[in-house]
């Protein structure tokens, strides 16, 4: 079993900055991939943006060049850099945990952002 937690979320000015960080803890686990992901009421999850155990990332094409995803393995967090934030930013926020098994996988409980005026 693996716990995901996430912190950082809140209320923030467009053009503003915001960091987010999600740390997995738990007995005995590999992390594979580690990510983020936003979901909006009645919309499906999206990723925002995933970091490889190697360091290999991928962002969303409406993140690019705006988010930073970073990763500390021996800690086992992963922080998400959101800067130049615009209102569609506005979501709710999960970290998701791919062990290293490829197939299992941990979701956090969420963490609102809001980006308004």
């Amino acid at each position: 079993q693996v716990d995901v937690v996430e912190s950082g979320g809140g209320s923030v000015q467009p053009g503003g900055s915001l960091t987010l960080l999600c740390a997995a803890s738990g007995s005995s686990f590999r992390i594979s991939a580690m990510g983020w992901y936003r979901q909006d009421p009645g919309k499906q999850r999206e990723m925002v943006a995933e970091i490889l155990i190697a360091g290999k990332t991928t962002y969303a094409d409406s993140v690019k060049g705006r988010f930073i995803i970073s990763r500390d393995n021996e800690k086992s967090t992963v922080t998400l850099q959101m800067n130049s934030l615009n209102s569609e930013a506005t979501s709710v926020y999960y970290c998701n945990i791919v062990l290293g098994n490829e197939v299992d996988n941990y979701w956090g409980p969420g963490t609102q952002v809001t980006v308004s005026k």
